[in-house]
């Protein structure tokens, strides 16, 4: 990969990085307090549960993109990016465009999400 290409998905990551960061989202409170003046009946208990649980399933994502963005961070530091984790081939650039912090070729990627599915299938 060409310096240049690097350099331009490096700033893409620390992009993506600071808006999560900075976003709040990460910090945002006010949909997890409940009172009980707040869930006069089992309907707006309930709301209030399926609200709660989109939110941590919101943060969750986030987070795990984080963490993603954080690990091709430094896999920049240590030379080993843009390789597959899986195959040690190079991970084609307009896939990293896309998607900078993927650690997996596009084949190895559907290999991984049909697994994905069967488990959760089966699961």
């Amino acid at each position: 990969m060409k310096e240049a290409q690097l350099n331009e998905l490096k700033t893409q990551l620390i992009t993506m990085r600071e808006q999560i960061l900075n976003g709040g989202f990460l910090t945002q409170t006010e949909d997890l307090h409940v009172t009980s003046d707040d869930l006069p009946d089992e309907a707006d208990l309930a709301t209030n549960v399926i609200n709660q649980q989109i939110t941590f399933n919101m943060r969750n994502r986030e987070l795990v993109k984080l963490r993603s963005i954080e690990a091709a961070l430094q896999r920049i530091e240590n030379g080993t990016y843009p390789e597959c984790e899986e195959c040690g081939d190079d991970i084609g650039f307009k896939r990293l465009k896309n998607q900078p912090f993927t650690n997996l070729c596009i084949t190895h990627a559907e290999e991984a999400e049909r697994e994905q599915q069967r488990f959760s299938r089966h699961g």
